[in-house]
């Protein structure tokens, strides 16, 4: 058994998932579950998710030799700053979030510095579906886990974060905190901003009504995601702002001369980016797991 106890702060979707996971593998001992919902963390216990539970950070990580960050992006500083001064020496700190350069910076700040045994991670996977119930321990089941070590991480804790992805079926790669978040910024936090500005365009239509009473099926694909939630996909832009806004831009260029070949119906052209794009996603498609994500 890897992990003797481990502590999940933010007990839903991903951490629940996680937890699930490490529990059917038998690769953890005893799991304590943190946050601030009565009701969804007395439904944890009672699926089994985690053993016991607390609302007080502090009291959640003492004790714990491995710490699981699943809270949205902007309660990363204060969550840190709770846990600060009862972390256990040793123990392994890791997260979930979509952003790493913001949870980089929030350690470095609840810390006052950057622990070893922190290692920052964020599984790609998911399901626009929010709270313990969602849970499932194959969430992480061949899908990708990118991990981004800092310049102070132990070869040791980032070596047992791997191996504890990897019990979960995870296939696990690592990257410069720089690359992952302009990485996120084209394949996941940009689709999810269309899929947003798309129904919320709609919805502040006039005719809004008739729109989605005659909707099909590729729109209901496509806007899938903008059922995510709401608070978190607003602190992943937050975040992630320079990188996104980079991307956002050059996304507004080339729709402005799509719309413009459109405009002059050139027809060669379009058939063009039409082939190339489906020669790309046919590629991707191919190689890609079959669960979808949200992140």
């Amino acid at each position: 058994m890897s992990i003797q106890r481990l502590a999940v702060i933010g007990v839903g979707l991903i951490g629940g998932s996680l937890a699930r996971a490490l529990r059917y593998a038998g690769e953890v001992g005893e799991i304590v579950g943190c946050g601030r919902s009565r009701e969804n963390l007395d439904r944890a216990v009672q699926l089994g998710v985690i053993d016991r539970y607390t609302h007080d950070i502090g009291t959640a990580v003492s004790g714990a030799d491995m710490i699981f960050l699943a809270v949205p992006l902007g309660a990363m500083e204060s969550t840190f700053k709770a846990m600060r001064g009862r972390v256990d020496d040793g123990a392994l700190i890791t997260d979930g979030g979509s952003a790493k350069a913001s949870v980089v910076e929030s350690c470095r700040v609840g810390f006052g510095h950057l622990p070893p045994g922190f290692v920052p991670g964020h599984p790609i996977a998911g399901t626009e579906k929010s709270g313990v119930d969602a849970s499932f321990r194959e969430l992480y089941h061949g899908r990708r886990v990118i991990l981004t070590p800092t310049e102070t991480t132990s070869p040791e804790a980032l070596e047992r974060v791997t191996s504890m992805w990897r019990s979960c079926g995870a296939e696990v790669s690592q990257m410069s905190i720089v690359h992952h978040d302009e990485v996120l910024a084209a394949t996941s936090h940009l689709p999810h901003m269309l899929a947003f500005g798309l129904v919320d365009t709609l919805a502040r239509m006039d005719e809004n009504d008739e729109i989605f009473r005659y909707a099909a099926g590729g729109f209901r694909d496509f806007t899938r995601i903008a059922s995510s939630n709401p608070v978190m996909w607003r602190d992943i832009c937050v975040a992630n702002s320079e990188a996104l806004g980079a991307m956002l831009n050059r996304y507004i260029a080339e729709i402005e001369a799509l719309a413009e070949t459109i405009r002059r119906a050139d027809g060669e052209r379009l058939l063009e980016i039409f082939s190339r794009a489906k020669t790309a996603r046919d590629r991707y498609i191919e190689s890609a797991p079959e669960a979808d994500s949200t992140e």
